[in-house]
């Protein structure tokens, strides 16, 4: 089980151990992580899953389709590093991940 750290825009840190095969938003609102909001439901139709993956964990977590783009398009803090935790899939390969939220929504 991948251990995954999330970074709430003011600093609080949430370390879960991440069950492999489901979305990091999945994980992150079953373990209780504010900030991710998950307003769709993992739908990818509200950007409120919105994150932002530490550097050398971009080639792990994949990268965003067209959906995925054009949710994030929506976002006035879309950064380079953003994805929106929904599509990201948590594999094994992800443990000790860091993953940054965002303050729009806390």
């Amino acid at each position: 089980m991948p251990r995954i750290t999330l970074i709430e825009f003011g600093g609080a840190q949430h370390t879960i151990d991440a069950a492999a095969g489901m979305s990091l938003m999945q994980n992150a609102v079953d373990n209780g992580v504010a900030g991710i909001d998950a307003d769709c439901g993992g739908a990818c139709a509200c950007g409120t899953c919105h994150c932002f993956i530490d550097p050398q964990w971009r080639e792990v977590s994949g990268v965003a389709d067209a959906m995925e783009e054009a949710m994030l398009g929506m976002r006035p803090d879309r950064a380079d590093d953003s994805r929106l935790s929904c599509q990201i899939e948590v594999s094994d390969a992800m443990d000790g991940m860091v993953v940054r939220l965002p303050e729009f929504q806390m």
